[in-house]
């Protein structure tokens, strides 16, 4: 067989082993926060964004790292600054004097995972290349469209403290994140791992890929495939509306987040290693996929969070 033939597609059990592997790795990395890994790779499979909001120093660089080289693919690292042009993240039309031509050259966007760090403190400008990129996959420039690698994903951070300086993102650009979450503070037993083990960037500098860039691929295609029953369906449209019905919600969750959320659940499932999706699965990711997809109510004192937390509560669980 030539070495152009097309690889042949693994099979369901070995695309299992290999998540789970890959999954194994990252946790190896980031201690104590299974949970937010299994949501940044639950993003991944879904064909998301992912938008991590917390302090310097817990851990989100490395995160995107880990991901990145575990899941194989190329990435590239983004800090974003407020004297940042477009095209220091698309890349730019160069004149060529030989041929009098224009050579497109990339910029960093065109890698399999991009860490934009600080996405906050960049012009709504230069937000809005990025989140063009993240809803077409492509980038036009000059008049000419060039594709994003496959796959492609956007981790991006932002400080909820430190604001000054800062360009927030309205809620059409939020919404382009499929999920949004939070790492946190360490338990005091794995934050004594930390103290007295190797430093983590030595851990990354040993990792191997465990998938690559096809692979990654049949795992998206593995979940956008996975068996939701109706009881499940049900709980979804009836999470959908009770966001619509809330009396603290200016407006409630929309089509394309309900959407946005069956897709993560089946991704969820899937780097669980189950063969359906639970209602479990949709409870895990929804707090990540709604808080910040929603508007409360100014005089409601209540946060989106807050929004999500009572809407679980209060909707049964088939």
């Amino acid at each position: 067989m030539s070495e152009s033939a097309p690889r042949r597609p693994a099979r369901p059990e070995q695309l299992a082993a290999d998540l789970a592997r890959a999954r194994a790795a990252v946790n190896e990395v980031i201690v104590d926060k299974p949970e937010v890994v299994d949501l940044a790779f639950s993003a991944l499979l879904a064909g998301g964004h992912l938008l991590i909001e917390d302090l310097p120093g817990v851990g989100k660089t490395t995160l995107a790292q880990a991901l990145s080289l575990a899941v194989g693919g190329n990435w590239q690292r983004i800090q974003f600054t407020s004297d940042m042009l477009p095209a220091d993240i698309v890349g730019v039309s160069v004149f060529r004097r030989d041929d009098e031509s224009f050579e497109f050259r990339p910029g960093p966007v065109f890698a399999n995972v991009v860490l934009a760090d600080e996405i906050n403190r960049a012009t709504p400008r230069t937000q809005s290349a990025l989140l063009e990129a993240m809803a077409e996959g492509q980038v036009t420039v000059d008049g000419q469209t060039h594709p994003l690698p496959r796959p492609f994903f956007v981790i991006a951070t932002q400080n909820p403290l430190d604001l000054t300086g800062t360009y927030p993102l309205p809620d059409s650009q939020l919404d382009r994140f499929l999920l949004r979450t939070r790492i946190g503070y360490p338990s005091a037993a794995e934050e004594r791992r930390l103290l007295v083990e190797p430093d983590r960037r030595s851990l990354l500098e040993s990792m191997q890929p465990v998938l690559d860039p096809e692979r990654v691929g049949e795992l998206i295609d593995a979940a956008t495939g996975l068996h939701v029953a109706e009881p499940v369906l049900d709980y979804i449209q009836a999470l959908i509306a009770a966001s619509r019905a809330h009396a603290a919600v200016q407006a409630g969750l929309s089509p394309r987040a309900s959407l946005a959320l069956i897709q993560c659940a089946r991704a969820h499932a899937l780097v669980r290693q189950q063969d359906f999706c639970l209602p479990d699965n949709v409870k895990q990711v929804f707090p990540a996929l709604a808080a910040h997809r929603l508007q409360p109510l100014a005089e409601s004192g209540m946060s989106g969070d807050d929004i999500v937390a009572d809407i679980l509560a209060n909707t049964p669980v088939p």
